[in-house]
């Protein structure tokens, strides 16, 4: 089996010596090259076709939010990861519309780094629910402002897909998924990828940022 190549991208070389040198303990995990802005993470990105990318936010220049809009627009773009602090709720909501597959934060554990990136190769997204939480309650669409629907999307899904991506947009588990509809995992594995196939999202953090901006799911509903 092939190793995760891992491309690394922040403006701190002793951060990314760091990262560098908790991933490649592990067996099953290769840094394949570091990047100290967004437009040279994008260049290698391109170039070395790393599985993630694990993206620092505020670096100068170009910053992550952009380095990730040119990674994720290429086709077969490789799983970004955002580094954050936790404390600029804009940029969280921000990188979600960028394209990213997930967020770390700084002050997590070596063990947390390594099963984010695993968990972002398997093709999963890595989005806690009090992240989800505190995005959405920020910048979700008021009550008033009427859902930016899209029929044409929408009205493919069937009445059980509605449902998987209403509890999708409230960033829930599979295993919760399961509960709630009376479902086997395998089945509601099954009902996640028809959703993200029929509306074109790469993972389940795109289905959220879906969910709230067409008005399947509304903050506090």
């Amino acid at each position: 089996m092939s190793a995760i190549r891992v491309l690394l991208a922040d403006d701190q070389r002793l951060v990314r010596t760091g990262f560098r040198v908790i991933l490649e303990v592990e067996d099953d995990i290769e840094v394949v090259g570091e990047a100290a802005d967004g437009a040279r993470a994008a260049e290698l990105a391109a170039t070395l076709r790393p599985d993630v990318v694990l993206m620092d936010v505020e670096m100068p220049g170009v910053d992550g939010l952009e380095g990730t809009r040119r990674i994720t627009a290429a086709p077969g773009a490789p799983a970004v990861l955002i580094l954050t602090t936790f404390d600029r709720d804009d940029y969280l909501f921000a990188a979600l519309q960028a394209g990213a597959s997930g967020f770390l934060l700084k002050n997590g554990t070596p063990e947390d780094l390594v099963d984010a990136v695993r968990i972002l190769y398997r093709g999963d997204a890595l989005l806690a629910p009090e992240i989800t939480r505190r995005v959405i309650a920020t910048f979700a669409a008021p009550p008033g402002r009427a859902p930016r629907t899209d029929p044409a999307l929408l009205d493919g899904l069937t009445p059980r897909e509605r449902e998987v991506l209403e509890l999708l947009g409230r960033g829930v588990t599979n295993a919760e998924i399961a509960a709630a509809l009376y479902l086997g995992e395998a089945t509601v594995k099954t009902h996640v990828s028809r959703v993200l196939a029929k509306l074109g999202l790469r993972d389940r953090t795109q289905a959220v940022v879906f969910a709230y901006e067409h008005g399947v799911v509304r903050p506090g509903g």
